[in-house]
């Protein structure tokens, strides 16, 4: 396990390995494209006009919030502050428009410069325009050039040019929407060659713009403040637009409390009027009543009616009391002898009449006791003493008669009057509640009178002194350096672009480029036929054959590799005969007349006999390599003409290998696959075996024609050729199928035309590396 996971990772980094060189080759697109991206964003933020960035801040107050006296804190209920709602009225319409008016954002000022047009809040001289906002319909342009006479001012779009000497527009009948005149400090010999463009827009067309501009955003979820941010080419336009926008949405805050106090005043003044009557209505109501049911006041007609009861009901006993004690004196009198008996005195009878005579009466009886027991009863004084005593109680008696009757008549009138007052005093619930129910209303009335008091005065403070819907937190801020075009951004994005576009490209045409590469490639599509070899890419001036056995060039290195690893994979047989090896490929093009030529000149320098055999009836090509006739003698001669030797046919191309001889493909035949299968080539291959070490077979491409499949069982290995650049990839499912089909025998894989530069990793010594290696 952990040796497979060792050769997993050391796979993986192989092929991070590879993919990284893959590109690496190319290395001269990524330092142009980096260079030629650098180069644009140098001159994209030298010619791009700089945008600055200006940020406010204010903290919304809430707009509930005024002058209240405590008494009506009750009354209006707090609300939390909707951010959202304030944001909108920011950004709407009415507030936007009154910052364009204000500020005069119809008009727009630039400094025209040789590639670059600056937007710039003022001019350097006076600048006074007189074109109402309301005025300006459509958008219009002036032209300003500050000559060593003065300005020169043509409305963009005409060719008309407006002279004003002096600088100065004033004392010059023209059209213009603006004048111009210097200021204090002016030098114009520094201005002179300066173009400054004016720009007018509608205020509809301004406000919709600038609106869109601002941007307002909330600094938090629990916060109640907003952050307010513009911007444009001046710094100066942006603070100002920004602290115009707060000064605005301020005043218009205040405007609505204003509004607010000066319509709760209006509502109270009409209300005092309707409550000032009903107030009235109630008082005479009030007086009314009371006079119609004769009251001063609850509490002291109730204290009155019972008094006044209270004393009549003494009364009434008191009258009753002298009834009952008259009755005592009467009856007193009649039970009492008519001489002897003294009457009760001071009993509590209020008749000075009646009292009177008892006194005179006990007086008689007390003087006639006197004579009596001095005298006799039969003394004559005595008598008259009795006589005058009878007389006395007979008037006693009529008296206390009389004083009953007027008794009576007192105590008829206490009970009338008592009932008078009784009735009085029940009445007095009922009066008290309908008075109350009056009282009540008043008492309504007077307490809205009284809130509504206070709350004007409340109103007429705040509409004096309005408070600020906002805190300004922060005022206008512009950054240091530009917000657009970001620097470091640009810079980056052009590093990006300079690598990201090569590398793209790149990609492209590795992906849609479908030709054969490297050995990679192949195992990509195959793991069990090994790639025996890479070979070179030749240039057209280097030699294309191994003619000097003794050769170092890059070239003959790689075949002597190429003839080593071939040494690998062909079969040990017991008897010291020589080695078949088939040179094929897919279609023709691939360099397998070239491999074969060289591959039997790369063997025969290492003291091997050789022998090349052009067997590629159709198409020979080693004809052309020793300037040899196409038609002379070889291969196809033997295989037509039974008596002819083809050791007769031989020919030695190359001094310098001694031991190298061609068998060449001799006069094309109108059925080579015939001559092939007639068995003459086979015989062929068994006697050359006995003279020669190795057999090398130039053969026909195998897509075309059968011709190789026909003999194919004959060689010992099978060399199939690819070419890098010139295969395409999906061939080598061709060749991949004949492998495992067994149509070939013993085959591997040989890459031809391999760019040193372009190998994707494979190094070689000289120039190339070779190895043999398979996948089992």
């Amino acid at each position: 396990m952990a040796i497979d996971r060792y050769h997993k990772r050391r796979d993986q980094g192989e092929l991070i390995k590879h993919e990284v060189q893959k590109y690496l080759r190319y290395w001269y697109w990524f330092v142009l494209g980096l260079v030629l991206a650098l180069m644009a964003a140098v001159l994209y933020l030298r010619y791009t006009p700089k945008v600055y960035s200006s940020v406010a801040k204010i903290k919304i107050l809430n707009k509930n919030k005024g002058l209240e006296l405590p008494s009506s804190a009750f009354v209006f209920n707090r609300s939390n502050i909707n951010l959202e709602n304030e944001i909108e009225i920011l950004k709407s319409y009415p507030i936007i428009e009154q910052v364009v008016r204000k500020q005069n954002l119809t008009m727009r000022i630039y400094e025209e410069g040789n590639v670059l047009t600056t937007e710039i809040d003022r001019l350097p001289f006076t600048l006074v325009k007189i074109i109402p906002n309301d005025s300006i319909i459509g958008s219009m342009g002036y032209r300003i050039e500050v000559t060593t006479d003065g300005f020169e001012i043509n409305k963009i779009g005409q060719e008309r040019v407006l002279e004003f000497p002096n600088y100065t527009t004033l004392g010059v009948v023209h059209a213009l929407p603006f004048e111009l005149n210097p200021s204090g400090k002016n030098n114009f010999n520094a201005l002179i060659g300066k173009v400054y463009l004016i720009k007018f827009a509608p205020v509809s067309a301004v406000t919709r713009g600038l609106k869109g501009a601002v941007n307002i955003k909330m600094l938090g979820k629990s916060s109640d403040l907003l952050q307010l941010s513009f911007q444009s080419q001046s710094r100066t336009r942006n603070e100002r637009v920004l602290n115009e926008l707060i000064y605005v949405f301020d005043e218009d805050g205040k405007a609505d409390r204003r509004d607010v106090s000066f319509r709760t005043m209006e509502f109270i003044k009409d209300r005092f009027i309707i409550l000032e009557d009903e107030l009235d209505s109630i008082e005479t109501s009030i007086k009314d009543y009371k006079q119609q049911n004769n009251l001063v006041t609850i509490e002291t007609d109730a204290a009155l009616g019972l008094s006044q009861r209270t004393e009549a009901e003494a009364g009434l006993f008191e009258v009753e009391n002298q009834l009952l004690l008259s009755e005592l004196l009467e009856e007193g009198l009649k039970d009492s002898s008519a001489t002897t008996d003294l009457l009760p005195a001071n009993i509590g009878l209020n008749s000075g009449a009646v009292n009177g005579l008892v006194s005179d009466y006990n007086t008689l009886v007390l003087a006639r006791d006197k004579y009596g027991s001095s005298a006799g009863v039969n003394n004559p004084q005595v008598k008259v003493l009795n006589a005058q005593l009878a007389d006395l109680k007979s008037n006693i008696f009529t008296s206390i008669a009389t004083y009953r009757q007027q008794l009576e008549a007192t105590k008829a009138q206490l009970e009338q009057k008592n009932k008078t007052y009784a009735a009085k005093v029940y009445s007095i619930p009922a009066k008290e509640k309908v008075l109350l129910d009056i009282k009540r209303q008043q008492e309504i009335k007077q307490t809205l009178y009284i809130f509504l008091l206070q709350k004007r005065e409340e109103a007429a403070i705040n509409y004096a002194i309005t408070e600020p819907t906002i805190k300004v937190v922060e005022d206008a801020l512009s950054s240091g350096i530009p917000v657009s075009p970001n620097t470091r951004s640009v810079y980056v994005l052009a590093i990006a672009g300079g690598l990201g576009l090569p590398f793209a490209l790149i990609y492209l045409v590795f992906l849609l480029d479908t030709k054969l590469k490297s050995r990679r490639d192949i195992e990509e599509y195959t793991s069990n036929i090994p790639v025996v070899g890479e070979l070179p890419k030749m240039k057209k001036e280097d030699k294309l054959l191994f003619t000097n056995p003794n050769d170092t060039s890059i070239q003959a290195e790689a075949f002597r590799i190429l003839s080593s690893n071939v040494d690998y994979i062909l079969p040990v047989t017991p008897h010291k005969e020589g080695k078949v090896i088939y040179c094929t490929s897919t279609i023709k093009g691939e360099g397998k007349t070239y491999v074969s030529l060289n591959l039997s000149l790369a063997l025969s320098s290492l003291n091997k006999k050789v022998l090349l055999i052009g067997a590629d009836l159709r198409n020979p090509q080693i004809h052309s390599y020793i300037n040899k006739d196409k038609h002379h003698e070889g291969l196809s001669n033997y295989l037509h003409d039974f008596d002819f030797d083809w050791r007769s046919a031989l020919i030695q191309g190359f001094g310098s290998h001694p031991q190298h001889d061609i068998l060449l493909s001799g006069s094309m035949p109108p059925n080579p696959a015939h001559l092939l299968t007639n068995g003459r080539f086979k015989a062929l291959i068994e006697s050359a075996k006995t003279d020669y070490d190795y057999i090398i077979v130039d053969t026909a491409p195998t897509i075309l024609v059968t011709d190789t499949m026909l003999i194919s069982s004959l060689a010992d290995a099978t060399l199939y050729i690819t070419r890098a650049n010139y295969t395409e990839k999906k061939l080598l499912e061709f060749s991949k199928g004949l492998s495992d089909a067994g149509k070939l025998k013993n085959m591997v894989y040989l890459i031809n035309g391999v760019d040193a530069s372009k190998s994707y990793g494979y190094g070689y010594n000289y120039g190339y590396n070779y190895g043999y290696g398979s996948k089992s």
